[in-house]
């Protein structure tokens, strides 16, 4: 995985928060970016179902992967 593709999430520590690399793009993200699951995962972008959040950082990660 290039840096592209990696995604973020939030690690919260007390009021300090800490970016770390996450398993895979949410859903939310995913559809913001304007694909769906079947697709991301045939042009190799990693999905993680189970994460809720929906970061902008990643959305504009996606929509420059989409692009290329």
């Amino acid at each position: 995985m290039t840096d592209e593709t990696i995604p973020l999430a939030k690690r919260r520590r007390g009021i300090t928060v800490f970016w770390r690399r996450a398993r895979g793009f949410s859903l939310g993200e995913l559809k913001e970016a304007g694909l769906n699951v079947d697709k991301a995962r045939k042009m190799g972008i990693p999905v993680d179902p189970r994460r809720r959040s929906i970061h902008k950082e990643n959305i504009e990660k996606l929509k420059e992967l989409v692009k290329s």
